[in-house]
């Protein structure tokens, strides 16, 4: 079975140099210039691995590490870049990744280093299928992004995959401010009128979930975004 790579580039010759030899050699390659719409083309490809670039428009690698490590826990994720600070590779680290690869690379150690992530990571979830992501304590609710469901003091409630996408970000900035251009560009990767009008829609659904005094709040900063505001009920 081929490996599936998730590959994000801006630079148009590396981005069709790398592609071109990669399929050539057997891989599939889902390749974007920048991480607008992430989750989307993540849960419609499927892939085995991600290779990000980290100097990125819109919203820089380390940043799509980080969204990609809370939702995928398992997926492994090698960073590509031309910084060589050790305080660099520690951030990329700390982000997500499961490897880091200086530019200029050769594809030979690319293709090195994909075979390798894809193995391990074989390896160490295999005596763990079927089991669950974490479930995840949000004042006195308790969110199970693999069964979609929302545990409340009285109810359980299911959401959609949509709710859970924009739930699963909220819930890497819990009592931090989030950007809404950016909320609607991870999940979309679109910020127009449409889809801001949208994500009032679902974020108004979300708030109706954890009504009712569970010691959480989604509020909305105006002209910023919202603070997922989680506290003792």
């Amino acid at each position: 079975m081929k490996t599936k790579v998730f590959y994000v580039e801006d630079e148009n010759y590396l981005a069709r140099i790398v592609t071109d030899t990669l399929e050539l050699k057997g891989y599939t390659v889902l390749h974007r210039k920048d991480g607008l719409g992430l989750l989307e083309h993540i849960s419609a490809f499927s892939p085995d691995i991600c290779v990000l670039d980290v100097m990125l428009p819109h919203i820089d690698g380390f940043s799509l590490g980080s969204t990609i490590r809370h939702i995928y826990p398992d997926l492994p994720i090698i960073f590509l870049t031309a910084k060589s600070q050790t305080q660099d590779v520690l951030e990329g680290f700390s982000s997500g990744g499961t490897d880091y690869l200086k530019k200029p690379f050769s594809m030979e150690e690319l293709m090195v280093r994909i075979d390798n992530q894809v193995r391990l990571s074989k390896l160490t979830t295999q005596p763990q299928q079927g089991t669950a992501t974490k479930d995840i304590q949000l004042g006195n609710f308790v969110y199970s992004p693999t069964r979609l469901e929302l545990r409340g003091p009285v109810v359980t409630t299911k959401i959609s995959n949509r709710e859970a996408e924009i739930l699963n970000i909220l819930c890497m900035h819990q009592n931090q401010i989030l950007d809404r251009r950016k909320l609607m560009q991870m999940v979309w990767g679109d910020d127009s009128y449409f889809i801001s009008r949208n994500l009032d829609v679902y974020i108004r659904r979300l708030r109706d979930y954890f009504a009712g005094g569970g010691g959480v709040e989604i509020i909305t900063l105006k002209g910023k975004g919202y603070h997922f505001s989680i506290h003792p009920a």
